[in-house]
């Protein structure tokens, strides 16, 4: 996903989007597990997807923060 949009999203869309990144991710480690894993570049994108979410929700959360001061 692009960082554009990532940061269009509202804060309850990335907290949402975050739980279902990381249900996939859930998914993928099961399946690494049991050897049944054919696309092995996912579980990397799935990560770098989750922490680039998590750095615009906190760059949000703070933007807000310095506004309410």
């Amino acid at each position: 996903m692009k960082i554009g949009d990532v940061r269009q999203m509202s804060n309850d869309q990335l907290e949402d989007e975050i739980l279902k990144l990381k249900k996939e991710q859930f998914n993928l480690r099961f399946q690494r597990a049991t050897g049944q894993l054919e696309n092995t570049s996912r579980v990397r994108v799935i990560r770098r997807d989750i922490a680039r979410m998590k750095t615009v929700a906190r760059q949000k959360n703070a933007a807000d923060a310095a506004k309410g001061k």
